[in-house]
């Protein structure tokens, strides 16, 4: 008696719902960015059209067996572990691919390894469903910039330009989010690689249509920025400046993917009746596993599913006991030159969210004026992280400030800081700053969700902080020379003053 399609069905579906029943937080959270974000919002499509892959590929199921993997419970424990640990540090990312994985090693564990190779592109399209990729933003932000300043200046028409903004003689351009090409390149890279599959056959023209949907959207997306800037001068900003810009922009792309399914149209490989009829046929004539034999098979797959999920219950229920609540930043104690006033010679400000305290203050010895910026995190979650895209010393649509250059800063004696130049319109300002977390500055944002996550496994709390100094001037060497004579007489100040934060958090 053979595995009839609707028992194989079932089984995704009971595989689904296991998974989802105890990752629901997870799941919930990536359901919540497909609703609101534009970029992600193709992820609505991957359940559906994953479900229509399996459902157009019944016939192939007749005969199969399902035979669980108990080996995959392996693979499943790896993806749950790093699942914990993003819970821990706080990256959504993490979580939301290590879910994708739980999923897919999941589902070919209860299948099995035979079965799952009849459905493999519909199970491995569910990693289509991860928010991921904003991470491209800032790279793709800049080539973009380099590339539009570089034709416009070939039209011969001159360009000035500042990181990402840049003046042409009728106007102002900037390279926003909404201009880097993500959106079109996961939406291309998605449909494109949905459309190799059902039009060819072999993997080699597969892959080379996927590099296409690729490579595509990315010179499609120049060229649009490009077309863009040249269509606001030439109409002398009367076209392309406002609503109509986002428009172009879309119809622009959209005849771009057109043509690219059009040229891969003409070599088409679609499956014909006979190569389905031998798929068909190769079926298997084993009988059918009995239910508990099914069920005692497929209990270490949902043993490793459910485990990771009850040791993070253990860890919050050990967490909400010694609850933190961060106090005030403590007081700087200044050096007996320096004291604090109310006056800023600047606007500037580093761009924080979530924490649950702030402080900014500003000091002076009478010939220089430093600023001093900390925000204070505890009992980290999601929205309320330390480590975030959303917080940082000057977010990348910001059109008052630039960033001219960035590295590595001096050594604090408990960590190196983070060197920063900025440049306003009439100001630059010199900054130094970094993660203040478990007694340790850290600047890269990976070691700072590293050392997050390792704090909470220590049951030890995880009040940390962000903490930036810095001095602004007519030039670089003007707030160069502010900012080191501050660091000179209060450099280990500031670090004492973090040091509180740990025995008062």
């Amino acid at each position: 008696m053979k595995t009839s399609v609707r028992h194989i069905l079932i089984a995704l579906g009971v595989v689904f719902a296991w998974v989802v029943a105890w990752y629901h937080g997870t799941a919930a959270e990536i359901l919540e960015i497909w609703w609101r974000s534009e970029t992600f919002a193709h992820g609505l499509l991957v359940l559906p059209i994953s479900a229509w892959l399996v459902w157009r590929s019944r016939d192939r199921l007749v005969g199969e067996v399902l035979r669980p993997c108990w080996i995959m419970s392996v693979p499943i424990l790896l993806a749950g572990m790093a699942w914990l640990l993003g819970e821990l540090a706080s990256v959504a990312s993490v979580t939301h691919a290590a879910l994708a994985l739980l999923l897919i090693f999941s589902l070919v564990g209860v299948l099995g390894l035979h079965l799952s190779r009849v459905l493999a592109f519909p199970i491995l399209f569910l990693f289509f469903g991860v928010p991921i990729g904003e991470f491209l933003l800032p790279i793709m932000m800049k080539y973009t910039a380099m590339f539009t300043v570089a034709a416009v200046r070939t039209s011969g028409v001159p360009v000035y330009q500042e990181g990402l903004h840049f003046v042409v003689p009728n106007g102002r351009w900037s390279v926003v989010e909404a201009c880097s090409g993500v959106r079109y390149l996961i939406a291309s890279l998605m449909v494109g690689t949905l459309y190799a599959y059902l039009s060819y056959r072999s993997l080699k023209r597969r892959l080379l249509f996927v590099a296409c949907a690729l490579v595509v959207p990315i010179v499609a997306n120049w060229l649009r920025a490009y077309m863009i800037v040249m269509l606001g001068y030439l109409s002398d900003n009367n076209l392309a400046t406002g609503v109509d810009h986002i428009l172009y922009g879309w119809l622009f792309f959209g005849i771009v993917i057109m043509l690219m399914f059009w040229i891969g149209g003409r070599w088409r490989e679609d499956l014909t009746p006979i190569d389905a009829l031998r798929e068909v046929q190769t079926v298997s004539v084993e009988k059918k596993p009995e239910f508990f034999a099914l069920v005692l098979r497929a209990a270490p797959i949902a043993i490793a599913v459910a485990v990771w999920p009850l040791l993070l219950g253990a860890l919050e229920r050990t967490g909400a006991a010694q609850a933190q609540v961060a106090s005030a930043v403590p007081v700087l104690n200044l050096s007996s030159e320096w004291s604090e006033t109310t006056s800023a010679s600047d606007d500037f400000k580093p761009s924080f969210i979530g924490f649950q305290q702030e402080a900014l203050r500003h000091f002076t010895d009478g010939r220089h004026e430093v600023s001093v910026y900390v925000a204070v995190y505890a009992q980290q979650g999601s929205g309320r992280e330390l480590v975030h895209s959303s917080n940082q010393l000057l977010q990348p649509s910001d059109n008052n400030w630039s960033r001219l250059a960035e590295g590595g800063g001096p050594d604090s004696g408990h960590g190196s800081w983070l060197h920063s130049v900025l440049a306003g319109r009439n100001r630059q300002v010199v900054a130094l700053s970094g993660y203040w977390i478990d007694g340790r500055l850290v600047t890269n944002d990976y070691v700072a969700k590293a050392l997050l996550a390792l704090t909470k496994l220590q049951g030890r709390p995880d009040t940390s902080a962000y903490v930036a100094v810095w001095a602004s001037g007519l030039d670089e060497q003007r707030a160069e020379e502010q900012l080191k004579a501050f660091q000179r007489e209060n450099g280990k100040n500031v670090l004492e003053m973090l040091s509180r934060l740990n025995t008062q958090g």
